[in-house]
């Protein structure tokens, strides 16, 4: 799975997932374009990754801006002269039940999480396909396709539209050579899901400990994801060896659901 000068845009890519990912493509050989919301964590990721002598710039971004994307995607090109790879990991939830979702939760999970992922897809295939060549990759979740235990209704259900977007975007770039695919992740360790975990205990009166059990306790290999399970993923899916794959939508979850 070699990435040697491949480039690499990475959004959400200042922890969590996005941090791994970024990581993960630059030890594969990448240059990477770390972008987040939060300047000064990308340029730390930035910073790690140049520590293991690669390449990589920080770029702030708010994707649910389509002129902030637009100037993301510019900088990325004037760093790097080309995007090989698009990594849509940026993200956004809060532990809710259906009855307190809000309006404004709705749009500010849609805006970043449906929204945010389809025009990044769609500026970078822009500068794609004339070079007939790329990856897009998308991370979705296992709540886009009915876990129980996701954290909202409106997480969930912009998670669905990233799967049915990954699909048609897919068939509809295949003749410019770019493979769209994306990656369901589980329960997985990050900053995120361990605020939503801690929010969970409070509501129900249970230690963070019990909680955790509980978490562990519905999947059948009885660990949830580190961040680099997902990246594992993410590298497979940019290497050549995922040059025949597109429009999937893969589970990295422990064997919690099968679909």
């Amino acid at each position: 799975m070699d990435l040697t000068n491949q480039v690499a845009l990475v959004t959400g890519a200042a922890q969590g997932i996005g941090k791994a990912s970024a990581q993960a493509l630059a030890d594969a050989g990448a240059h990477v374009i770390v972008a987040d919301i939060d300047r000064a964590k990308a340029e730390a990721t930035a910073e790690s990754i140049m520590a293991g002598q690669r390449r990589a710039t920080a770029v702030q971004a708010d994707v649910g801006d389509l002129q902030q994307i637009d100037r993301m995607v510019r900088e990325a090109l004037a760093a790097f002269g080309q995007i090989d790879i698009l990594l849509n990991n940026a993200g956004v939830t809060r532990r809710a039940d259906i009855m307190d979702i809000t309006e404004a939760d709705w749009d500010r999970i849609h805006r970043v999480n449906a929204k945010g992922v389809f025009f990044c897809l769609q500026r970078v295939a822009q500068e794609m396909i004339p070079r007939r060549s790329g990856r897009i990759i998308n991370i979705a979740s296992i709540a886009g396709k009915g876990y129980v235990g996701a954290s909202n209704v409106a997480y969930a259900a912009s998670k669905g539209a990233v799967i049915g977007m990954t699909k048609l975007a897919a068939l509809q770039l295949a003749p410019h050579n770019i493979n769209v695919n994306a990656v369901c992740p589980g329960v997985t360790r990050t900053a995120l899901s361990d605020g939503n975990l801690a929010t969970r205990a409070q509501q129900e009166g249970v230690s963070l400990e019990e909680m955790e059990r509980r978490r562990a306790a519905v999947i059948p290999l009885r660990r949830a994801n580190d961040p680099e399970d997902i990246a594992a993923m993410v590298v497979f899916l940019a290497s050549s060896g995922a040059r025949n794959i597109t429009g999937q939508s893969f589970n990295v979850d422990g064997g919690i659901i099968f679909d």
